[in-house]
């Protein structure tokens, strides 16, 4: 019986040999694994976007980021890994007179901070460009006399800033960066003979000649643990970057040290030994101890597996909420214990609570440990509560859009379902738009403007940019949080749904709130990307107006809806009359009337009349023409055409919905 255990001590021991390399291959992209920060998106097809498809005079910056440090240094042996990473892109334009900036492969200790657009690549920040630590690796499209650039087709190294140490001339090797066509690149670093190489090819067989080579010892800038990732940048172009694959590997560390020889021999010292001769007691010694060591070794190995399986089957035993709750979400999110939790929020005291919703309270969390503060949404102890934080837990942690509010971590613990976000300063738009008393931050047109903007950008990633579309379901002003800036941060998962593209859509019980919820949905509880833009119409018609989208009329009891009062106006030629008092004309009335009628044509009670979500961020960024309203909001009529089964959702819908 002791060939076996043998062969599995072999086995173990090479898994522990070989766990000090890193390697990774994503021959197409989903959303595991990775962080996506700015403008970078995830495309049909796998693809990752580093920029978005945007008119000029707009700028686009983004990063592409695997999300796990990966160890470059071993301090018990002092080697620094060597890596190898290939990679396909391509750089396109679709004004071939707009051209700029490009995109890096990176390693950095930073898996957090945007980069700027233009000639910044997205790699630093534009006001402090010189606190950055990077190693990088630029495929330049644009000559930016600033960082001294050959000409706008170069390679170089970047070491902590944009100032190549080295360039190379792309076309050397033929390749043009801004061709649009598929290119591969491989990037090579040997830390024993201190040298990098870069190739570049049109097809994915590895040239036998780099195009950039350069000896430099990187180990004095890999000493700490390093994220990898890409990045790219735009500067009033048009240009777009996109990423195909990516395998990424390190090596070179040594095999773990065997536990037989607890002094660390040097190779003099073994020479020195090895012509003295070994009298019979030493080898009669060694053969006892080689058969002690045969003996305990297995045995010691099915204490161990013994052991393991003891405690694995008492945390499923005592777990079954957390197994299955991780079985639900994405890796990424950090597990907050509830002891770090109930801390940060004071033991949740009702002087923390900064919002109250159907999930739940949230309480703001001060993190003492590293200063950080965060935003806890604690669940009711309820089934609905369960199946609604496993809803919006799976869904947004697989998430990445900078008008998203960004998912820390989760806590499963004393039957509590917690989720952690980052805190917004500045709170939920409602609460901007409608304060109580009235003496609160008024919301200025510009940002009025852009939170339209980052609202439409967002809903258009999540129905048509995911790898599987997301339906809402229960947008409205109080589910978008503003940051320090005031940009606006979609959150609320906990009524969304997920759904294949090319698949019909869900049927549910009716879910949301009243007054943001279009006629067929409350009709037939069908919700689909056209329920979500109603939604949106009416947000936007809010945000315009500084109304509710149901209130009460002054000095009456008469109940006013949003969109037939500006609908009336507009009807009336008046439409500017419904622009929010209170900016008292600061803003250009073209642009006031192009923000209504968007509102209005999102919210026309034909679903089949209303734009798509991606046209009207074309509209609000002037890529494309308003879509025509008509000046009396048309009626609609029901048909029942859906069949019962139509009606009716699958148990746990109906459970979370009811």
């Amino acid at each position: 019986m002791l060939p076996l255990p043998r062969i599995l001590l072999v086995s173990l021991f090479l898994l522990l040999t070989s766990a000090e390399n890193t390697s990774f291959y994503f021959p197409f992209f989903t959303v595991r694994n990775l962080t996506l920060l700015g403008d970078s998106h995830l495309k049909n097809g796998g693809l990752i976007g580093l920029t978005r498809e945007i008119g000029v005079p707009s700028s686009s910056s983004g990063s592409l980021i695997y999300e796990n440090p990966i160890r470059f240094f071993d301090q018990e042996s002092n080697i620094t890994a060597s890596f190898s990473t290939s990679f396909s892109f391509s750089i396109s334009n679709l004004n071939p007179t707009s051209f700029g900036d490009g995109l890096t492969f990176f390693l950095s200790s930073d898996n957090l901070t945007l980069g700027s657009p233009g000639g910044y690549l997205g790699l630093v920040n534009s006001s402090q460009p010189t606190k950055a630590r990077f190693l990088a690796v630029e495929f330049d499209s644009k000559l930016d006399t600033e960082f001294n650039d050959p000409n706008g087709n170069h390679v170089g190294l970047d070491i902590n800033e944009l100032d190549s140490i080295i360039t190379a001339d792309a076309l050397l090797q033929n390749i043009d960066l801004k061709s649009g066509d598929l290119i591969t690149a491989w990037i090579d670093y040997k830390n024993d003979l201190r040298v990098l190489n870069v190739f570049l090819s049109y097809s994915t067989v590895k040239p036998p000649t780099p195009l950039l080579s350069l000896e430099i010892d990187l180990s004095h800038y890999l000493k700490d643990d390093m994220f990898v990732g890409f990045s790219a940048s735009t500067e009033g172009s048009t240009e777009v970057h996109l990423i195909y694959n990516w395998s990424f590997r390190t090596f070179g560390f040594l095999p773990v040290r065997s536990r037989s020889h607890p002094h660390n021999v040097s190779d003099s010292s073994v020479s020195a030994i090895t012509g003295i001769p070994v009298s019979n007691s030493t080898k009669k010694h060694h053969k006892r101890f080689g058969l002690g060591l045969g003996i305990a070794g297995p045995a010691f190995f099915f204490v161990v597996l013994a052991v393991f399986g003891y405690v694995s089957v008492k945390k499923w035993k005592g777990m079954k909420v957390e197994k299955c709750l991780k079985a639900e979400i994405l890796t990424g999110p950090r597990e907050f214990s509830y002891k770090e939790l109930y801390a940060a929020t004071r033991g949740f005291h009702s002087s923390r609570i900064i919002g109250r919703g159907a999930f739940g309270n949230v309480y703001k969390a001060v993190f003492f440990s590293s200063g950080a503060i965060g935003a806890v949404k604690r669940s009711k102890h309820s089934h609905e509560g369960k199946t609604e934080f496993l809803a919006e837990l799976s869904i947004i942690a697989g998430l990445r859009h900078k008008n998203l509010v960004q998912l820390q971590g989760w806590c499963a613990e004393k039957g509590e379902l917690l989720l952690v976000y980052d805190f917004m300063p500045n709170g939920s738009l409602d609460k901007l738009l409608h304060p109580e008393p009235e003496n609160g931050i008024l919301l200025t047109w510009s940002h009025r403007q852009n939170i339209a903007i980052g609202l439409a950008s967002v809903l258009a990633y999540l129905h048509q940019e995911c790898e599987q579309q997301v339906i809402h379901r229960d947008i409205k002003t109080s589910n978008i949080m503003l940051d320090g800036n005031f940009n606006p941060r979609l959150g609320d998962f906990g009524l969304a749904r997920l759904m294949d593209h090319d698949k019909s859509p869900v049927s549910t019980l009716t879910a949301g709130t009243m007054g943001y919820l279009a006629p067929e949905y409350l009709q037939y509880g069908k919700a689909t990307e056209k329920t979500d833009v109603f939604s949106y119409g009416v947000v936007i018609l809010e945000v315009a107006c500084g109304r509710r989208p149901i209130e009460r009329e002054l000095n009456s009891q008469k109940m006013v809806n949003l969109v037939d009062w500006v609908w009336g106006l507009y009807g009336l030629g008046k439409i500017i009359e419904a622009a929010d008092k209170r900016l008292n004309g600061a803003f250009k009335e073209q642009d006031m009337r192009k923000l209504l009628l968007v509102g209005l044509s999102c919210a026309h009670p034909d679903s089949a009349e209303r734009p798509s979500i991606r046209r009207v961020l074309q509209i609000l960024n002037n890529e494309a023409d308003p879509i025509p309203v008509p000046k009396m909001k048309p009626s609609l009529t029901f048909s029942c055409s859906l069949t019962v089964e139509d009606l009716v959702s699958d148990d746990e819908e109906s459970k979370t919905t009811a």
